[in-house]
């Protein structure tokens, strides 16, 4: 069984792609890094996936769904970061009405660093295929006003990345997926 973090590295052509999706691609790189570094063995699998060419129509994501989608009932919750990595306020969450009680239970351990809402629809282009067929999905909320200063610009480099925000985003991250993969039960569908 599968719980997958995600968020993609290619970026748009004028840009380092930082932000764009690089927050994302590191924040999920280091929940697993995290988890590992404190010892943690969850019962489930943790997958970090790399997207590419999520900017040119999701061409990775789909090859990938193409290739694991015969498995889809072991994939418990698909988990994307592709907002930018400002500071968080919580998940957007696409499942069940039981899948968002357990989830809204989950947040509740972020509540030191003030993270804890759950929103309606889980958005990303490479989990897309994943929630239509009836796979949970998480993606991150964040402080997105300043997120199109940069989007898709020259100016998506790395002095946009605020290392503190993207701690708390990486704790969000690493919560998240670290309880869901260690639960007794995947989330219900």
């Amino acid at each position: 069984q599968i719980v997958l973090v995600s968020g993609h590295l290619d970026s748009w052509d004028v840009g380092q792609g930082a932000m764009d999706d690089g927050g994302g691609a590191f924040i999920s790189w280091e929940a697993l890094s995290l988890i590992k570094d404190l010892g943690l063995r969850p019962k489930r699998t943790l997958r970090l996936v790399l997207w590419t060419a999520e900017e040119q129509g999701g061409i990775g994501a789909e090859q990938y769904y193409q290739l694991h989608k015969e498995n889809i009932s072991n994939f418990d919750i698909v988990m994307e970061s592709d907002e930018g990595t400002f500071r968080p306020s919580g998940l957007g969450f696409t499942g069940n009405a039981k899948a968002r009680d357990i989830m809204k239970e989950i947040m509740t351990l972020l509540q030191p660093i003030n993270v804890t809402d759950v929103y309606d629809n889980a958005d990303g282009t490479d989990i897309d295929y994943w929630m239509r067929d009836g796979v949970p999905g998480a993606s991150l909320r964040d402080d997105i006003s300043k997120y199109f200063w940069f989007h898709h610009s020259q100016g998506d480099t790395m002095t946009v990345q605020d290392p503190n925000q993207m701690n708390l985003c990486a704790a969000v991250w690493t919560v998240v997926s670290y309880v869901i993969a260690d639960m007794e039960e995947m989330l219900p569908r």
